[in-house]
């Protein structure tokens, strides 16, 4: 039996679309589709079920998983453990996580990692939604929510802070914010309700319930560039907002909020070489961010005593 079409099958498997696999496997979604059908003659079953949110695996498909699983876990720990197999990183990793956090923290080291391993490919999905292992979206998952089920391995990656912040000149023409019920009547920047994605972003209730929002956005760095335009006060991540000298603190101590970053990946890339070390590489990368994604506590004299 061809081992390549294993491969395909399982990868099929995993993405769930031809699609998916595809681009795991970096090759046209037709071949993926003719070596299906190649292995599905060879076993003289079919292994998939061609639905139309894409293909799952029949009662024949589910049988063989396992057995092509064992037969991918013993071929790497040959790959491993073969003369010169430490050489270089081969391979698609797919990492996802967080807008904010992904373009801002992760990619300008990522970049520098890739040049490290040539022969190493790096997915970076920094979006504003929630990406799912479960579907085989990627292969490691940078989210502030632990996971709570399934074969994966889960480490806290790190905590993060979150603060108030307005620009010296929006807060220069309103009155003084000494205690929240000072918030009334300002222009909030925020998430839109009905497609946050997460509760861990529900943060602006725990301190004021705006009655007017300037602008809302599914992305954190739109509602940071509205802060920067004046447009009003907004809760933002220290890593996105701290270092802007346009921008300063609005009720600092009192408006300091702390969430977690939860990585995780299926327990069974972590017998994989390039798994293992980009895993390691991002744990390494995040240590290394802690001034910037917990900064120090402190008050500015200009954010407490800002307006006329």
């Amino acid at each position: 039996m061809d081992w390549d079409n294993l491969r395909y099958f399982l990868e099929l498997a995993r993405a769930g679309t031809l699609v998916g696999a595809a681009r795991r496997l970096t090759v046209d979604h037709t071949t993926v589709a003719r070596r299906i059908q190649a292995l599905e003659k060879q076993v003289g079953s079919a292994l998939f079920a061609r639905e139309a949110g894409g293909h799952r695996l029949t009662e024949a498909g589910r049988a063989l998983l396992p057995q092509v699983e064992a037969m991918e876990a013993a071929f790497l720990a040959v790959e491993n453990a073969a003369p010169g197999a430490r050489q270089g990183l081969q391979g698609l990793v797919r990492i996802g996580t967080t807008e904010g956090f992904g373009n801002l923290v992760l990619a300008p080291h990522l970049a520098h990692f890739a040049l490290e391993h040539p022969g190493l490919v790096l997915d970076l999905l920094a979006l504003p939604r929630l990406v799912h292992l479960s579907r085989r979206e990627a292969d490691i998952v940078i989210s502030l929510e632990r996971p709570a089920r399934g074969a994966v391995l889960v480490v806290k990656l790190t905590d993060y802070v979150l603060q108030l912040y307005g620009t010296r000149d929006y807060l220069a023409r309103h009155a003084t914010i000494r205690t929240a019920d000072d918030l009334r009547g300002h222009s909030f920047i925020s998430y839109v309700d009905d497609l946050l994605f997460t509760k861990e972003l529900q943060i602006l209730d725990e301190l004021h319930r705006p009655e007017r929002f300037a602008l809302r956005s599914t992305s954190i760095l739109a509602q940071y560039e509205a802060v920067r335009a004046g447009a009003g006060l907004a809760v933002l991540p220290a890593f996105v907002a701290a270092q802007d000298p346009d921008l300063t603190l609005v009720l600092p101590g009192k408006a300091r909020f702390t969430r977690t970053f939860w990585m995780s990946m299926p327990e069974e890339n972590k017998q994989v070489a390039r798994m293992q070390a980009t895993w390691a590489f991002l744990r390494e990368t995040v240590a290394a961010q802690q001034g910037l994604l917990l900064p120090a506590l402190h008050a500015p004299t200009s954010a407490i005593a800002s307006g006329p």
